[in-house]
């Protein structure tokens, strides 16, 4: 005798595990590999069994079925708990990242939901509505990509919808985010020119020359002690950065030594003879000031730039004097350069001195190995942009001096016709 199959109000057969609600919706039922009951519902049958379709897929992947709640918070309390590896500072920083600016808005997403778009969205939706920067995104974008990849990890996604995200946004709003420029030749004069004036400014000549002549990061600078560098075989030896951040609510913020973020950062860079002349310089001025260094950092002390109180320079300060020097440099050009063209400087930072001096070796042909080392880059791939981006401008220069070139000598051909 033939089994009567299960039908729905429509006289369709039902599959195993497939019933039609009182209400008129569907339900599929089914246990999981430790025998935990699930269920899925849908308004109409094909629904359903495109659903069931998504649950067998996951079963045969290994995909987790007890997602439905989970969100990307629960994720990243997770990641909280287990991430090591970490410099406390690093690490600091991608908790206020992510608490700032994920955790109350996208972070409450289920991840049962989470789609490509949906990361696309959120990245626009902070570059687009709420102005924030592309490097600022570059940094959630660490923290998140790391956070939802421990649900890859958990069997809990098929992939990590965060993948590339932040590289179609830099794509899409190439326009948006102007890159960091470096001093042309002639405004690097002028504020090296400035700077060795005897005055108010002179006492950051040392400090903006090494920078400049060197391309340190400004923590690897700031960082420097008296035993890091070779008057004789005139190097100088990177091997940890200063940084200030903050550990806590209740600690406030801290200087920290950190070793470089890898291992190309370890270095020796070459000291070049101004250089070397600006380190005496300073030790010259703290010598006649009577200043001496007065802290120690993480048991590291003797650092060779210090403010009058004997305490390490701050980023912030620098960045301060960078811009006073910027005005009143400005200001003295237009006075003594009124009715005449002239070279003023553009607003820079610390980074743009670093920029600068990578841009002085592309002009003047060095080996993109040999900058790759004396930069600390681990990656060619950002030694070669920056050489894209500077020899594009050596190139266009070029151009305007071979066209000025022809004018000249079609002036010379018709004085002699």
């Amino acid at each position: 005798m033939a089994v009567e199959r299960r039908k729905d109000n429509k006289k369709r057969v039902l599959k195993q595990g497939e019933y039609q609600r009182t209400n008129g919706t569907f339900e599929y039922k089914w246990r999981d590999k430790i025998g935990k009951r699930h269920s899925i519902y849908a308004k109409t049958l094909d629904e359903l069994r495109e659903k069931k379709i998504d649950v067998l897929r996951d079963a045969l992947d290994g995909i987790r079925t007890n997602k439905n709640d989970l969100t990307i918070n629960d994720l990243y309390n997770l990641w909280v708990q287990i991430k090591r590896g970490l410099k406390d500072n690093t690490f600091q920083n991608y908790k206020y990242m992510y608490i700032q600016f994920v955790k109350h808005d996208f972070g409450n997403m289920r991840i049962a939901d989470l789609k490509r778009t949906d990361v696309r969205a959120f990245y626009n939706r902070l570059a687009d509505e709420q102005h924030i920067k592309t490097s600022t995104i570059d940094s959630i974008h660490t923290v998140l990509h790391q956070v939802i990849e421990l649900g890859v990890e958990d069997d809990y996604l098929r992939y990590n919808p965060s993948d590339n995200a932040l590289k179609e946004l830099k794509k899409a709003h190439n326009n948006d985010f102007p890159k960091r420029r470096a001093l042309t030749i002639q405004e690097q004069q002028l504020f090296e020119k400035f700077l060795s004036k005897q005055g108010q400014y002179n006492k950051w000549y040392p400090i903006f020359t090494v920078m400049l002549w060197t391309g340190l990061r400004v923590g690897e600078v700031t960082g420097l002690r008296w035993c890091d560098i070779d008057f004789e075989e005139e190097t100088i030896n990177i091997n940890h950065t200063l940084v200030y951040y903050s550990r806590g609510k209740q600690e406030g913020c801290a200087f920290a030594v950190n070793t470089p973020k890898t291992k190309a950062g370890i270095r020796i860079v070459p000291m070049l003879p101004k250089v070397k002349k600006a380190f005496l310089e300073e030790k010259q001025n703290q010598e006649e000031c009577k200043i001496n260094c007065k802290v120690n950092v993480d048991g590291y002390t003797d650092f060779i730039f210090i403010n009058r109180f004997g305490g390490v320079q701050h980023q912030g300060t620098l960045n301060k004097a960078l811009r006073r020097i910027i005005r009143d440099c400005n200001y003295d050009v237009l006075d003594k350069q009124m009715n005449k063209e002239f070279t003023t400087l553009p607003r820079f930072s610390n980074h743009s001195l670093r920029h600068t001096f990578t841009t002085r070796m592309c002009e003047a042909g060095v080996n993109i190995k040999a900058m790759q080392d004396i930069l600390g880059h681990a990656d060619a791939e950002t030694t070669m942009d920056i050489y894209a981006e500077a020899t594009k401008e050596l190139k266009r220069s070029e151009l305007i001096n071979f066209e000025d070139y022809f004018k000249v000598q079609k002036i010379a051909q018709t004085d002699v016709i």
